[in-house]
């Protein structure tokens, strides 16, 4: 007979960022100490969709049983030791449908939830503690509508889950943005150059914005106002003009949209589970645009143009401070829901007070004020003061 309070399982969805493993460790030996038995779930949805309920035990490849020894010794380091996906299990191509129930789903996009519902019940979870955001969570709301008690935390690169200011990997995506664009500088001021930088983002544009609030660029190109390539341009050789080493520095997210266009530039056509397409190369198209234009504005002479995009190394390596603890903080939050008994809720942080709200704000989107963050004629953060707003100011 199991001596243990209840079980409670953990996963990871989305992409990858630093803080997953602290907010897996925090959990698990927060759990352990309170006599609860701790799940890893491997590869987010996708660990518990594969599992195989008659297997009773053997599920390995699948879930683990985590331990201190386990957590502690990845704890402190980035990305996420159970892995992850973008696996939808209620939009689940036929090509991912595990073995065992191809003959129960045969469309060619299937919904798996109720194989899914089974697969807890078969390993006997009783809270589930997602990771991940919006489209992580927003499964992990649909469980919570089927009777799953789930305790969700938010995280992602963009901070763009809403009922919270802040999101796991958030400060470090911003602190790899800054440290990688002063060190692009040298480049830009030796060649005279425009340096285009692009970043994540794919609706709201935090992650261009605050760095530039910080110093890290002279102006910055978000998803939520589309450019004017031609002002962009004569901003950008005003602030070279202005530099004694003739350069100039823009902060583009990447689902930014020029005026006029179609819409958000994508490395190719396919699109996840979640009807995402993957994002990349505004940067180098505002770059060639910009190289065409310069003339324009600097008495008929070509600007040419260094143009990068930071990708995969703003969420790699190790988390910075912010986001060694607020994982921390996170973690014991959410088993503080579970000890109270309580569930559909979501981890968050907001005014600077740690707390937690109704799971389905998730379903919402998060964004910036345009008209009360971002000066449109100057392509640049907008603010007039700071008093009374929340640590990373744009909530």
């Amino acid at each position: 007979m199991s001596t243990y309070k209840g079980t409670i399982g953990i996963l990871t969805g989305g992409g990858d960022v630093p803080g997953l493993n602290p907010a897996i460790r925090a959990i698990t030996l927060r759990a352990l100490k309170e006599g609860y038995r701790v799940l890893g779930i491997r590869r987010g949805w996708a660990g518990i969709v594969d599992v195989i309920p008659e297997d009773g035990e053997g599920q390995e490849e699948h879930i683990i049983e985590l331990d201190a020894m386990t957590v502690n010794k990845v704890g402190r380091s980035g990305g996420t030791f159970l892995h992850t996906s973008r696996t939808k299990p209620s939009r689940l191509p036929r090509a991912y449908i595990p073995d065992h129930i191809k003959d129960q789903y045969t469309d060619e996009i299937n919904d798996v939830t109720p194989q899914v519902l089974k697969n807890i019940e078969s390993l006997g979870i009783d809270y589930l503690i997602p990771i991940g955001g919006d489209d992580t969570l927003s499964y992990g709301a649909r469980l919570h509508e089927e009777g799953v008690k789930v305790v969700a935390i938010p995280k992602t690169m963009d901070n763009d889950v809403p009922g919270t200011d802040y999101c796991i990997g958030f400060s470090t995506c911003l602190t790899r943005t800054i440290e990688l664009t002063h060190r692009l500088r040298t480049t830009a001021g030796s060649h005279e150059r425009f340096l285009i930088i692009e970043v994540f983002g794919r609706y709201a544009g935090f992650t261009a914005l605050l760095p530039t609030m910080g110093g890290a660029a002279n102006r910055c190109v978000i998803p939520e106002h589309p450019l004017d390539v031609e002002l962009l341009c004569e901003l950008l050789t005003e602030d070279r003009n202005e530099n004694p080493s003739n350069y100039s520095v823009v902060l583009v997210s990447e689902g930014a949209t020029l005026a006029g266009d179609a819409g958000m530039h994508f490395e190719d056509g396919e699109t996840d589970q979640y009807g995402h397409k993957k994002l990349g190369g505004i940067g180098s198209q505002i770059g060639r645009l910009l190289k065409d234009l310069s003339p324009k504005y600097n008495n008929g002479r070509s600007i040419n143009v260094v143009s990068q995009q930071l990708s995969y190394l703003m969420r790699s390596g190790d988390p910075d401070a912010l986001d060694s603890i607020v994982p921390m903080v996170y973690g014991n939050i959410a088993f503080d829901c579970i000890s109270a008994g309580h569930s559909g809720r979501l981890v968050n942080l907001r005014n600077g007070t740690y707390d937690n709200v109704p799971i389905d704000v998730v379903m919402g989107k998060k964004v910036i004020d345009v008209a009360k963050y971002y000066n449109t004629e100057r392509l640049r953060p907008l603010y007039k003061t700071f008093s009374g707003h929340p640590l990373f100011v744009m909530a």
